[in-house]
Formats: C-alpha cells, structure tokens, sequence
C-alpha cells in the first residue's frame, strides 16, 4: 500500500506546537525561548492554509455563481 505525502505531511504543523508545548514546559528557563519559534512556525503553516482553503472555495463559488448569471 501506497501512502500519500500529503497525508504524511498534514501532522508536521501540529507535531511542531506540540513539540513546542512540551519544549516550553519540560525545558529550563534558558532553553525554553528555543522552541518558540517552532510553535509560532506551525501554527502559522495551519493558519495560512485555513485562510488559502476559505479563498479557494470563495472563488469557487464566485465562478459558480458567474456562470448561473450568464445562461
């Protein structure tokens, strides 16, 4: 069975905050400002994809509705 990169590559977002939580938590006062750009890395990557998927489906329906005015 094959597996799909983009399935594999969908938990990297989320295994980064999570890594970063538990870097932040279990880490000393030193080392704990390390592991924040990683969680602000992830969950920037989760949410310009919500904001890329709401426009692509914004355009969609606009074409959609564009062609229904024509006929």
């Amino acid at each position: 069975m094959k597996i799909n990169k983009r399935f594999i590559l969908s938990f990297v977002a989320p295994f980064m905050i999570l890594m970063s939580a538990s870097g932040l938590i279990l880490r000393n006062n030193k080392r704990k400002i390390f592991y924040l750009p990683l969680g602000l890395v992830g969950i920037s990557i989760i949410l310009e994809k919500d904001l890329r998927r709401r426009l692509d489906r914004k355009n969609i329906l606009e074409k959609i509705k564009s062609y229904q005015k024509v006929k």
